[in-house]
């Protein structure tokens, strides 16, 4: 039975590895290393639920709850300002499908100068495509907050990126 648990452990961590990463990536502003910490933390604390595993509906959806949880943990913490300087690691976030890598580190960058929170409910409601009610039991929020919060960051972002975006994407 053990040996059972833990191949289904296995399995899951396999498939869910990959979008935990892209999500990871997008939440991290593109700092991959913060990415992998958090894709193995949110890996590690499934795998101590994994054996009341069966009393949850949807464990991706769990896994990618306790991603952003733990991201938000991480940015709470004194240490979380750091950042290192220079250019973005060329390996950065995965290509997807000849995505333009110009858009993508502007976007990247834009992202990273928004609030940990702003960030994390756009992540949850444009990349993983979430309803405002789960984005709101995702981050242990109202359903009003997620839609103001949501609002705002769009707005910072647009205003950050000016006509900036635009360009990139026609270009």
């Amino acid at each position: 039975m053990r040996q059972g648990r833990r191949d289904g452990f296995r399995e899951f961590a396999a498939g869910r590895s990959g979008p935990l990463y892209r999500s990871a990536c997008l939440l991290a502003s593109g700092d991959v290393h913060l990415a992998e910490d958090l894709v193995q933390e949110t890996l590690g604390r499934m795998y101590l639920l994994w054996g009341r595993i069966s009393r949850i509906d949807n464990p991706a959806a769990y896994a990618q709850t306790v991603l952003v949880r733990s991201f938000l943990t991480h940015q709470r913490r004194r240490s979380a300002g750091e950042r290192p300087v220079g250019e973005f690691p060329e390996s950065g976030v995965p290509e997807a499908g000849g995505a333009d890598p110009e858009l993508r580190v502007t976007l990247l960058q834009a992202l990273g100068q928004l609030a940990p929170k702003d960030r994390a409910v756009l992540v949850l409601r444009y990349w993983e495509d979430r309803s405002v009610e789960e984005t709101a039991e995702a981050m242990d929020v109202s359903s009003a907050a997620v839609r103001t919060r949501t609002s705002r960051a769009l707005t910072r972002l647009r205003g950050q990126l000016g006509g900036s975006l635009a360009e990139l994407a026609a270009g």
